[in-house]
């Protein structure tokens, strides 16, 4: 087949008519039939040749030329696609190495082989071209809610069709018993767009706890103007969602609003989540109200915040524990989940429980390492009193405010428990030194010696190991796997180290060691303090706003 003047117009009308039909750019279409021609006729003159073809965006009119350059004579590898300066002079004047020289050559005839290999060239750089528009289109979509039409189901995966394009709901993010056939309407919300080889691949979610929040923003207007915020959603995806609101006007009740008149907005989120029962809870910054809150419907007795630990303690009346926890701990698990907390939830008794058995344990303590009766260990727990280093370091007068204590019972309680300090930390070194440790790290300012012996034990030996160590190692800390928060258990953790003195010490031996400038920590401390003031200038401007 030759490109005659009779279909070069052609051409032109079919690209108009794909570009028109795929939703993409007419010259990106011209250019694929530019490029496969250009293909056809290298396979007639040659694949060495470098043919180039253009399209007359008027006329149709293809024309077909052969481009050559001049190189080097010894970089001339090529002979027909390049040519050597004394060459080029036949061609042109006062040729240099770079110049091009190029030549019209005559259309191609185009077999059945060279025709089929110019339709895929087309249809390839076609599917490049829709594959980017799609992309273009979706990449800004993610993190909202679309409406499509259920294509097929693969292997428990729903295909979803968004208009200009496919999307795919996965079946771990289907809600459980959902179930869908060809033709039917869904709506999820755009998890992300990834541009992929086989191009752009468009996850959708109706599991997701943000999927919950567009629907709230859609049925409430408040939440969509920002009188209202979400704060945190927490899903047991189609069975129960616990989600947290604030109101930034003092006149609209958060909660009110989004239950809505006769819980008509609420149900209609319910209703798309084929009957998910949803808790709507309102925020408070105070993290044990907010939590006593979280676990409604059950009450609280008593809550104990431990804020380093990012742990909270919840004591509950006995009749009241089953209803705290929920089926299956689907309670306890939304409530941790919304409120970023590790929850340990215990009964009135077992908090007596424990109680009487820390008690006992520092009763005994004192008793065997002071010499005191019974009756005097408990005073002094009663007294508040934990520690032997209390007892030891704490000002007389604290000791004297003891019922039968005197000043020369007081000063020989505090000789007793620095006595048996010396005594466990002698020991402790000694035992770390049988292990190995140097005298770096021995002389370290901010380790007790039963801490040194704690590192030992576990391998860490000379300062360069300890300046290896990352904070967590040292003082413990959480990690969020799979949504759930398991426990990084801390070496120095026992020892009530905090995260904030394990990076301060960890730095400061890296300093010691010539790791770190100290220039550049004094640097970065000054920025996170311009950091903060922004942001309390920034926070008072708003308040008083």
């Amino acid at each position: 087949m030759a490109i005659t003047s009779a279909n070069q117009l052609e051409l032109l009308q079919t690209a108009e008519a794909v570009a028109r039909e795929k939703m993409i750019d007419p010259e990106l279409v011209v250019e694929a039939m530019e490029e496969s021609l250009a293909r056809a006729a290298k396979s007639r003159y040659g694949a060495e040749m470098d043919i180039h073809v253009s399209i007359d965006r008027k006329t149709g009119r293809a024309t077909f030329t052969r481009v050559r350059t001049v190189v080097e004579d010894d970089a001339l590898e090529n002979y027909q696609a390049e040519m050597t300066v004394e060459q080029a002079k036949q061609y042109l004047e006062d040729p240099k190495v770079g110049d091009v020289f190029v030549e019209e050559v005559p259309p191609v005839e185009m077999g059945r082989i060279a025709a089929q290999s110019a339709k895929q060239v087309i249809l390839q750089k076609i599917r490049e071209a829709e594959r980017d528009r799609q992309y273009e289109e979706f990449k800004d979509r993610a993190g909202t809610i679309i409406n499509g039409v259920v294509k097929r189901e693969e292997y428990g995966n729903v295909i979803v069709d968004v208009g200009r394009g496919e999307a795919i709901l996965r079946r771990n993010e289907k809600i459980g018993r959902e179930s869908y056939r060809p033709n039917d309407r869904i709506r999820c919300y755009i998890k992300d767009v990834r541009r992929e080889v086989r191009g752009p691949q468009i996850f959708l979610s109706r599991t997701a706890p943000e999927f919950m929040a567009e629907l709230f923003k859609m049925e409430v207007p408040e939440i969509y103007d920002g009188i209202i915020e979400i704060k945190a959603v927490a899903r047991d995806p189609g069975s129960r969602a616990k989600i947290a609101v604030i109101s930034y006007d003092n006149s609209i009740d958060p909660v009110g609003a989004c239950v809505g008149m006769r819980g008509s907005r609420v149900q209609a989120v319910v209703n798309e989540l084929q009957g998910e029962k949803i808790d709507i809870i309102p925020w408070n910054e105070d993290a044990p109200t907010f939590l006593v809150n979280a676990l409604q419907p059950a009450e609280v007795s008593k809550v104990v915040l431990d804020e380093d630990a990012g742990k909270i303690e919840v004591v509950v009346p006995d009749e009241q524990l089953s209803l705290a926890i929920g089926r299956r701990g689907q309670n306890v698990r939304l409530a941790s989940q919304l409120t970023g907390l590790d929850i340990d939830i215990m009964t009135e008794a077992e908090e007596s429980e424990r109680r009487q058995a820390e008690f006992a344990e520092r009763t005994k303590l004192f008793m065997d390492t002071l010499d005191v009766d019974e009756f005097f260990a408990q005073l002094l727990v009663s007294e508040g009193f934990t520690s032997l280093e209390e007892v030891g370091y704490v000002e007389l007068d604290e000791l004297l405010v003891i019922d039968g204590v005197d000043e020369d019972t007081a000063k020989e309680l505090q000789a007793r428990a620095r006595d048996n300090l010396e005594a466990a930390n002698k020991k402790a070194l000694e035992h770390a030194r049988e292990l190995g440790v140097e005298d770096s790290l021995v002389n370290f300012e901010g380790l007790s010696p039963q801490m040194i012996e704690a590192l030992a034990e576990d391998g860490i030996k000379t300062l360069e190991d300890f300046a290896t160590c990352a904070d967590w190692e040292l003082a413990g800390g959480w990690t969020t796997v799979d949504g759930e928060r398991v426990k990084d258990e801390g070496l120095l953790e026992k020892f009530d180290m905090a995260l904030e003195e394990a990076q301060n010490l960890i730095m400061t031996a890296r300093v010691m060691l010539g790791w770190v400038d100290p220039a550049d920590l004094e640097g970065a401390s000054e920025e996170e303090g311009k950091d903060a003031d922004t942001e309390s200038e920034a926070a008072k401007e708003e308040s008083e706003a």
